[in-house]
């Protein structure tokens, strides 16, 4: 995932810069306000940085920053869960791109398709790694601090990832059916005193309309007797019954029908009239002699629909509803009996635990046996840059709780001199000595960490001569297998590179300009000799120059 290609256009004081980078150790040198950390800062943007107005060059509507990284299988596979496979970008390739106008405002591509400032971080953790003076991109994260021991302790955190997962899934569903169980429990008890309430009334399915149908009745029920013996006087009184006028009027109708055809239809009409007749005043008199006022039986209907209203209004139901309502209360009751076995919940909560747990003592023990180790390595890589009778410590401190990562959290601790106690990486005061522990770190981790372009801004500032020369070896070693770039104002460190460009500053009509140069053969000396000697160049220091860029022990480890 190393860098391959930086474009710049009206970026701070930079018209367009179209910049092929190579593998190895890369130095970037120039004179003091030339815009040597140009570089760094548009990378920090196009990988994230906050933006702002300040980045356009004067007279400019935007700035534009494109940088090309090479791509790996874990890059790939982060592009294709953000959504990133954009069928424009070369094969294993990643392609970024960000602008920022006059205004301030940002926008940014990966791959030919809109970003996130967050998404573009994301990518930065993982294709670019800057230490400086002043900027820590990874010494000062927990999570890469961490990072780092495992990698070096040959630690996997995937395997105890998972178990953690599985772990407090099983917690979450245990809490889930125990504070279900509680609110199931009360949901089961009211529905027991509901249904002992309503067993007490012990509703028919049919009961309701049965007894609004027999109060009615009784509570009109001399009325009803009054209707049906005026019924059965209109139809069988003597004189004017009607019993009596249909009989007659067949009698009169059956004398002429041997001279009027038609009349036969109509007797037979009669006749039928007078047999319904008949039989309703039949029933009438069955009904009367059934029918009788009954005061007692009214009341006990007036209470026991009464009890119905009652539990109705209870459960803000209509009373035909109730029958409905507690054949719901009985199958719900059912459910709740059959509820969640919390027997079982518990059992995989505890094998879950132990599993997670015997993991993260694998881890425990891995990182408390590596930790020394990388401790005396680093401490050894700080002995040559300058910081003799330094300690490095790599600190373990059991966390609180348990967590995806383990039982411990990971601190670096440094003593730039001899007799201080170690302190924290981030609370180191010399920028100086952050810088070179950076770089103790980087080469002594250098086959561990993920991304694979590593840059220091000036980390030689404070040191010279033997140190120098260490910092500038260590680089070299570094570039072997990760892609370095550097910051320099030291020969030393500039001569071990294995490419040299230069920063430099010019002014025309349109203002003042930076500019990228890549050096080769009697320029690279000159540059060099600028560096130990000034703007005056003797050939003194030429040949100084040549002869820090020939020393067998500084010859480039790889071709551009």
């Amino acid at each position: 995932m190393s860098l391959q290609h930086i474009v710049l256009r009206d970026f701070v004081i930079v018209r367009e810069l179209d910049l092929n980078l190579s593998s190895g150790f890369t130095a970037l040198t120039g004179e003091t306000g030339a815009g040597k950390s140009i570089l760094i800062d548009a990378l920090q943007l196009v990988l994230g940085a906050r933006a702002d107005a300040s980045v356009v060059r004067e007279g400019a509507a935007r700035a534009e920053i494109c940088a090309e990284f090479d791509v790996n299988t874990d890059l790939h596979s982060w592009l294709h869960e953000e959504g990133f496979d954009a069928d424009s970008a070369p094969a294993d390739s990643l392609l970024l791109k960000r602008t920022i106008d006059a205004q301030g405002k940002s926008r940014a591509w990966i791959n030919g398709s809109p970003a996130t400032a967050t998404q573009l971080r994301a990518l930065g953790d993982k294709v670019l790694d800057i230490h400086g003076q002043h900027a820590w991109q990874s010494l000062t994260r927990p999570d890469a601090v961490r990072g780092l021991l495992d990698a070096y302790a040959g630690v996997s955190l995937g395997p105890l990832g998972q178990l953690w997962s599985t772990w407090r899934r099983s917690v979450q569903a245990l809490q889930d059916a125990r504070n279900a169980q509680h609110t199931l429990q009360e949901e089961r008890e009211r529905l027991l005193w509901q249904m002992t309430e309503v067993d007490k009334l012990s509703p028919g399915s049919d009961e309701w309309d049965e007894l609004n149908t027999q109060h009615t009745r009784l509570s009109n029920a001399q009325a009803l007797m009054d209707a049906t013996s005026a019924a059965i006087a209109a139809l069988e009184d003597e004189d004017n019954g009607a019993l009596h006028q249909l009989a007659r009027a067949q009698d009169v109708l059956q004398d002429q029908a041997s001279v009027e055809a038609e009349f036969a239809n109509w007797v037979d009409v009669l006749a039928s009239s007078l047999a319904q007749a008949a039989d309703v005043a039949h029933s009438l008199h069955s009904y009367l002699g059934h029918t009788e006022l009954d005061p007692q039986r009214l009341h006990s209907l007036d209470e026991r629909m009464s009890l119905w209203m009652s539990l109705a209004r209870r459960f803000k139901r209509t009373p035909q509803e109730l029958p409905a309502l507690y054949q719901e209360w009985r199958t719900r009751l059912s459910q709740l009996d059959a509820a969640t076995d919390l027997g079982a919940l518990e059992a995989t909560q505890a094998q879950a635990a132990v599993a997670y747990q015997a993991q993260a003592r694998v881890v425990s023990q891995a990182r408390a046996k590596a930790a020394p180790k990388l401790a005396t390595a680093i401490t050894q890589a700080m002995q040559g840059l300058g910081m003799q009778g330094g300690r490095f410590e790599v600190q373990l401190d059991k966390t609180d709780q348990p967590t995806a990562s383990g039982l411990e959290n990971v601190q670096f601790l440094v003593a730039g001199h001899p007799g201080t106690t170690p302190r924290p990486v981030g609370k180191v005061a010399s920028g100086g000595e952050l810088s070179r522990i950076a770089l103790a770190i980087a080469v002594t981790t250098s086959q561990l960490g993920s991304a694979q372009t590593l840059i220091f801004d000036e980390v030689d500032s404070g040191v010279g001569g033997a140190v120098a020369e260490t910092v500038g070896r260590l680089m070299q070693q570094l570039g072997r297998d990760r892609q370095v770039m550097a910051v320099t104002h030291l020969p030393q460190v500039a001569a071990c590179a294995d490419h040299h460009l230069v920063v430099s500053k010019h002014s025309d009509v349109q203002g003042t300009a930076s500019q990228v140069t890549r050096l080769e053969d009697d320029k690279r000396v000159a540059e060099i000799a600028r560096m130990l000697g000034g703007e005056k160049v003797s050939e003194t220091t030429l040949a100084h120059a040549r002869e820090m860029l020939h020393r067998p022990a500084l010859k480039k480890v790889r071709s551009a």
